[in-house]
């Protein structure tokens, strides 16, 4: 049984427990030079070591000899074509697998299950639960909002105010669907906002885009923060639509998030979409619960990054994008 699964196949949540960053190629074996580019590395070089890893399992598993006749056959293939150059490999990441990977008929959810789900006692009839994501979803998140509603009502009166006031006789309900708009992202999914567009494209240099707008809400006060979000990849012959990478972007921060969990969540979609050699995500944001309550330091700035594969192995592409970034 293979140790290595499809990128493809994983879920964001998934790949963010899974991924490990250390079994990217090294920085001395990926050269980003136009001779020697990150997508054309040989099987023969260092990355042979990562496939003979992934594949050790396996190996260790088949040491039976060839009989004679299926060494002729490989001795004729082998002299067949003797000028025919070895295959070449597009870096992949490795995922942690703890030594097994449960075969999948297609039927298991594709969404992670978390300790609190439809089937845990006590729950068999909660609408939805959310913990980092959610397991199981209303019909629609319109139906909450009859429940939302009379939340903040109550909450309105626990405050001393009265709800039957005229400015705050609707504010329940627009308060309940602002919250489900600020938390749209729960019902986006990678596949749709992608929606077939990554291409295939001979190009292996940079791809940078800077400064999407981002807005988010802090999942410890329910209070916004904001600010930036970078992102820049290398291409292994797939290239990603440029408004899908905002739309990631989109997906991710329209939750209750903290900034570090968005910024690692970001680069890892980036990486199920088109699989690159490597994925960098820079996010600077300022936090409300920072500003207009606790320490109220108007000025603050928190930035967060996450570096995957040749930006973290390699200190010039890591440079090479810091620099495209923080240029004006």
């Amino acid at each position: 049984m293979s140790f290595t699964r499809q990128l493809s196949e994983m879920s964001a949540s998934e790949l963010n427990d899974a991924i490990d960053d250390t079994n990217f190629p090294q920085a001395h074996i990926l050269s980003r030079g136009r001779n020697n580019s990150v997508c054309s590395t040989s099987s023969t070089s260092g990355t042979s070591s990562l496939i003979d890893r992934a594949l050790s399992h396996s190996e260790e598993t088949n040491n039976a000899a060839p009989s004679p006749e299926e060494k002729g056959a490989i001795s004729e293939n082998a002299t067949a074509s003797p000028t025919t150059p070895a295959s070449t490999n597009r870096p992949r990441l490795i995922l942690k697998t703890n030594g097994t990977i449960p075969e999948t008929d297609g039927t298991q959810p594709k969404t992670p299950m978390t300790p609190r789900t439809s089937t845990t006692p006590g729950h068999e009839n909660c609408t939805f639960h959310h913990d980092l994501e959610l397991d199981h979803k209303p019909p629609t998140r319109e139906a909450l909002l009859p429940d939302m509603a009379r939340s903040y009502r109550l909450l309105l009166g626990g405050l001393g105010e009265n709800p039957d006031r005229q400015g705050l006789i609707k504010t329940p309900e627009r308060a309940a669907k602002a919250m489900l708009y600020f938390t749209k992202g729960y019902d986006q999914c990678l596949e749709d906002v992608l929606n077939g567009a990554v291409f295939d494209e001979d190009h292996d240099e940079m791809v940078v885009v800077k400064d999407i707008e981002m807005f988010s809400m802090c999942e410890h006060h329910l209070v916004p923060f904001y600010g930036k979000v970078s992102i820049g990849y290398l291409p292994c012959n797939k290239i990603l639509g440029l408004s899908k990478l905002a739309r990631i972007v989109e997906i991710f921060s329209r939750r209750l998030q903290v900034q570090e969990r968005l910024t690692k969540q970001i680069a890892v979609a980036v990486t199920q979409a088109v699989q690159p050699a490597g994925v960098a995500v820079v996010v600077e944001g300022v936090h409300m619960c920072m500003v207009m309550r606790g320490v109220q330091k108007i000025n603050s700035k928190t930035v967060t990054s996450t570096m995957l594969g040749v930006f973290r192995d390699d200190p010039k592409t890591r440079e090479e994008f810091l620099n495209l970034v923080n240029s004006k």
